[in-house]
């Protein structure tokens, strides 16, 4: 099987897509109902879709092609007002976060769809295991080697989104000592993880093609790697960040990619080397553990810092491309968060502190989904 051609798209156009919880409303567990939502939502004119996820407990919204984190952060509010209002309707509720606090991966179902049915009897139990929820940004590039180049640039900031977004600090209703608890159950897959050091499509396209030949891969979507070109959309996609709480801070996170992507482009402030991944894995794992208070190791000067030092010095960097008020507003919230060290994870740590109750944990966070504030 040959890879898709790249389809070029603008620069620095965005999608975003993001998985969600559904919850029913009396104990604040999983509930199966991903169909009946989906028929309900055929009701409604989205400026992006609603499409199921592996298991039958969770659903996937995206945007359409937007061209700044403004029109990412009203084409997701318009479909989670169409989200709240089916939820309302079949008596569940909807919400962000990376895990779900308490449910128990034996009792997911597998959505009915070919797909999934293949991926569950290669996997086994780890495709249930996968009731996990993530966004992802898309970040459109010109061309095929440019997105490649991209791509490696973006891989010394996986810890910033990690840090940025984690919120799965529990599962199967234990605290994992862990901000992104979620990204362990991804790094089960072989195919996860960083991507091949290629900077050109040709040299891609090769790769590719071994890869078909062992009968391992058959498409792009097998990848299930922390960033990936996706050459239909002519984009990158980062795959690491957990659902945020919100959908403010869902757009607050494609405003950061989008402003360090067009520093990129117009400074080209480093060139990628392989050498960048020496300390790759070590500085993801030190973010899903810790979030922003990570021990960070420049891939450049092999210099540690603390991650939110290094997120406050790249702030600084990419401030002078803000081309809207809401890009302020947005790169604005995430430095206070991390002026404050605090991400989703610390608050709904603080809350289950307060409470003593995961369920109740949920259910705030369900209000939390249904608002326009991120919870910082």
């Amino acid at each position: 099987m040959t890879l898709e051609n790249f389809r070029p798209s603008l620069p620095l156009t965005l999608g975003v897509e993001l998985e969600l919880q559904l919850v029913n409303t009396l104990d604040y567990d999983l509930t199966p109902y991903a169909q009946p939502m989906l028929d309900m939502l055929q009701k409604y004119t989205l400026p992006g879709q609603a499409v199921p996820e592996m298991t039958s407990s969770m659903i996937e919204i995206s945007t359409g092609i937007c061209n700044s984190a403004m029109e990412v952060m009203g084409q997701l509010r318009q479909t989670r007002d169409a989200l709240v209002e089916c939820a309302d309707k079949l008596n569940i509720a909807v919400l962000g976060g990376g895990t779900h606090p308490f449910q128990k991966w034996h009792e997911r179902r597998i959505y009915d769809k070919p797909r999934f049915h293949e991926l569950s009897a290669l996997y086994g139990y780890l495709s249930k295991q996968f009731t996990i929820f993530g966004q992802h940004v898309h970040i459109g590039c010109p061309g095929p080697d440019q997105a490649l180049l991209m791509m490696h640039r973006m891989s010394r900031y996986i810890p910033h989104f990690i840090g940025l977004s984690a919120s799965s600090p529990f599962v199967q209703g234990q605290d994992t000592s862990f901000h992104s608890s979620r990204l362990n159950s991804v790094f089960a897959f072989p195919l996860s993880g960083r991507a091949p050091f290629v900077l050109d499509w040709e040299g891609f396209e090769r790769y590719f093609e071994k890869m078909t030949r062992t009968g391992v891969v058959r498409s792009m979507k097998d990848f299930y790697w922390d960033i990936r070109p996706k050459p239909e959309f002519g984009t990158i996609e980062i795959r690491v960040f957990d659902t945020p709480l919100s959908i403010d801070k869902a757009a607050a996170l494609a405003c950061y990619v989008q402003l360090l992507a067009a520093w990129f482009l117009d400074e080209q402030p480093f060139e990628p080397h392989e050498d960048d991944y020496l300390v790759y894995t070590y500085n993801r794992f030190q973010a899903c553990r810790f979030g922003l208070n990570a021990l960070y190791v420049d891939p450049a000067t092999l210099e540690s810092l603390p991650l939110h030092e290094h997120i406050l010095k790249t702030m600084r960097c990419i401030s002078r491309y803000t081309a809207h008020a809401q890009d302020i507003d947005s790169l604005h919230a995430l430095r206070a968060s991390v002026l404050h060290a605090r991400n989703d994870a610390d608050w709904l740590r603080d809350l289950q502190e307060r409470e003593h109750l995961l369920a109740e944990v949920v259910r705030q966070s369900a209000l939390r989904f249904r608002s326009n504030e991120d919870p910082g």
